[in-house]
């Protein structure tokens, strides 16, 4: 075949394939490649002509072969991205991507617009595969050809924006290049805006603030954001919440931070972040009870802030309410998640304050989650204060081998630790071995004179101890007011001030004051409850104790607060208020169905009423209960005699005198 008869194939060939006669485009070509099997043209006509009658595998050998020959011809690059763009081609993607790239390299100085398109393309399929780095420096290519062609600032800006919706799902996991090309990209587009301020541009500024707040370490950059736009929209609360937040959750409590906390406060009283930084600066300036309410309300409006979730739980064990410290701790961790900071810092603190807290409630469940909490602790086996907390998780278990294990290594390792001392100090409490619990907490005031715990545990040592501690001034009493001073929410310290003033100092005034505050302090503490009802009784002050019982009674629930019922049923039952002592003790039977005394003291309020029939039943319940009660026994004998059921009443008479010969109410009935 000559050099004009090969022209010739390849013309009928090319006129075949746009009269879509494949087959015969084929014969064509080959019969050419038996002349001239290196023929660039005949090779791509293949290629085009196989891809059409659905040969793929014939097709892409074909292009392969023509670019082996001609690299660097567009013609074979084309059809070979043709055919891998056809949807019934499954993995390709990777091979799509090089020639796309190809295509890019020859297209560059000959053609801008198909190099747009095919630049295009290439993002779409990096996109598709999630590979934000190459769609971030292949975009960046796009917008670096179109600023040399002099495009306008309204057109870059849309092609920052594009950039910035291709990257927006980046930041789940950013490598620093895409992070870097991202915050770039919104830079150009926040400066690039046509209308500034404007409502768009408030909004992609937004943006930028948002995916800044998700990189730790860009907080110079988050700053300087916010600052800025707060600069342009000095009205908007956003920028200012984010920086509270980042504020919060990086635990710098500066002045920078507390002035932002303040700012926020005067521009929106109902801002979230807002109300947890007054929160936080309450926590800070020891005010509690306002830092609880504070962080409690915020989080009410801005819950996903684990930071604040645990200056709650700080605030919370602050004033003793272990068991709400716990729950603000477990949604803490729960926010943090896995965690995303490098140090595991909050994670860290979290659980550790759970597991102290966990102690304070002094429970063998509490105890066992308590050891669990400081398992996850990162680097924990070598912090000796967790292993301190550790030995008192298994002393509150009653595995007195391994906390007394732990405070042996502690001691030996870690003498001048406060926490050293204390854990031993706690051992031998346990065990009633006062005199050596003495010298480990003296040990450990020495070493930390502001804990309060240390003081009322040395307090606690000497009451138990001796008659002549216990009354000795400088020794129980001393400690008691020491921790009552250093730790003001300290409700069992108050109580034992209490025993003091009534047991020993005889001051029935100033223990009723002391035992008012225990209870206020902790209302389920019914000793100290019961103690100030009590006195204030006894010093004839019964509006004290009313109020006292009025206020627990509003409060309970049903078959709770047994104590506060009974004490206000028998107050009732002597005044002559028969119905109201029926409610009363009624409500304290729901609480403890057992107690023969208060069903004797109901059946008593039933008489005074006049319900006989009624108080004729409790008093019989009463003896069921206890066998032994003669009281109630012949109150039910005098009712049937009342009643007219004379029979049961002689019964129950003989009854009594078989126990107790001369009972003279009997022997009259």
């Amino acid at each position: 075949m000559s050099n004009k008869e090969v022209k010739a194939a390849l013309k009928s060939a090319r006129d075949a394939i746009r009269n879509k006669e494949y087959k015969e485009a084929l014969k064509h070509c080959k019969a050419v490649l038996k002349q001239e099997k290196n023929n660039y043209n005949a090779w791509v006509f293949i290629g085009l002509a196989a891809a059409e009658l659905e040969q793929p595998d014939q097709a892409k050998g074909a292009y392969k072969k023509a670019i082996e020959l001609e690299p660097n011809q567009l013609l074979a690059w084309q059809g070979l991205a043709n055919l891998y763009e056809k949807p019934n081609q499954t993995d390709v993607k990777g091979d799509l991507a090089d020639v796309y790239q190809k295509l890019l390299e020859l297209y560059k100085s000959a053609d801008k617009q198909k190099w747009c398109d095919v630049c295009n393309k290439l993002v779409e399929l990096y996109h598709q595969e999630k590979k934000y780095l190459e769609v971030a420096e292949t975009w960046q290519k796009l917008i670096q050809m179109k600023e040399e062609e002099g495009a306008e600032k309204a057109e870059l800006h849309q092609l920052w924006k594009r950039m910035i919706h291709l990257l927006k799902d980046s930041t789940r996991n950013q490598d620093n290049k895409t992070e870097h090309l991202l915050l770039n990209a919104f830079e150009h587009a926040v400066n690039s805006a046509d209308t500034i301020p404007g409502e768009d541009h408030q909004n992609l500024y937004k943006d930028f603030i948002q995916c800044l707040s998700k990189f730790p370490h860009e907080a110079a950059r988050l700053r300087k954001a916010c600052n800025d736009m707060m600069t342009l929209y000095p009205t908007m609360t956003y920028p200012l919440e984010v920086l509270c937040l980042h504020f919060i959750n990086s635990g710098t409590l500066s002045e920078e931070a507390l002035h932002c906390f303040s700012r926020i406060f005067e521009m929106d009283t109902s801002s979230g972040p807002g109300i947890i930084g007054f929160g936080i600066k309450c926590l800070q300036e020891k005010k509690y009870k306002e830092a609880v309410k504070s962080l409690t309300e915020g989080l009410q409006k801005t819950n996903q802030c684990p930071a604040a979730w645990y200056y709650l739980a700080e605030a919370q064990v602050k004033i003793h309410k272990h068991r709400n410290a716990v729950l603000s701790c477990n949604q803490a961790l729960e926010g943090l998640g896995i965690s995303e900071d490098p140090n595991f810092g909050w994670k860290n603190l979290a659980l550790q304050l759970k597991a102290e807290t966990l102690i304070k409630i002094a429970d063998a469940d509490a105890a066992e989650e308590a050891i669990k909490a400081l398992e996850q602790i990162v680097g924990a086996s070598s912090d000796p204060v967790i292993s301190a907390i550790r030995g008192q998780a298994y002393l509150n278990k009653g595995l007195m081998d391994e906390a007394s294990k732990i405070s042996q290594e502690l001691l030996s390792s870690h003498p001048d630790l406060a926490e050293s001392h204390a854990l031993e100090g706690y051992i031998h409490y346990s065990q009633k071995n006062y005199k050596q619990a003495e010298r480990s907490f003296l040990n450990a005031i020495e070493r930390k004179a502001e804990t309060a715990e240390y003081h009322h545990y040395l307090g606690l040592t000497y009451w138990f101890m001796s008659d002549e501690t216990k009354k000795d001034k400088g020794k129980a009493l001393t400690q008691f007011l020491k921790a009552a001073k250093l730790d003001s929410y300290l409700g069992n310290a108050f109580f034992y001030l209490g025993n003091y003033y009534r047991d020993i100092a005889g001051d029935k005034s100033r223990a009723r004051g002391c035992y008012k505050k225990a209870f206020e302090l902790d209302e389920m503490d019914e000793e100290s409850g019961t103690a100030a009802v009590d006195l204030s009784v006894e010093l004839g002050d019964m509006d004290t104790a009313l109020s006292i019982l009025n206020e627990v009674t509003e409060k309970a629930s049903p078959g709770t607060a047994k104590w506060a019922w009974l004490h206000r049923g028998l107050y009732y039952l002597r005044s002559g208020q028969p119905s109201q002592a029926v409610a009363d003790l009624q409500a304290a039977l729901r609480a403890d169905p057992k107690d023969y005394d208060c069903w004797e003291s109901l059946g008593e309020a039933y008489l005074n009423r006049g319900s006989y029939a009624t108080a004729l039943k409790s008093f019989r319940r009463a003896s069921e209960l206890n066998p032994g009660l003669m009281y109630s026994i012949y109150r039910a004998a005098a009712l049937e005699q009342m009643l007219g059921k004379y029979e049961n009443a002689i019964t129950t008479y003989q009854q009594i005198l078989k126990k107790t010969e001369n009972y003279v109410p009997a022997l009259k009935g």
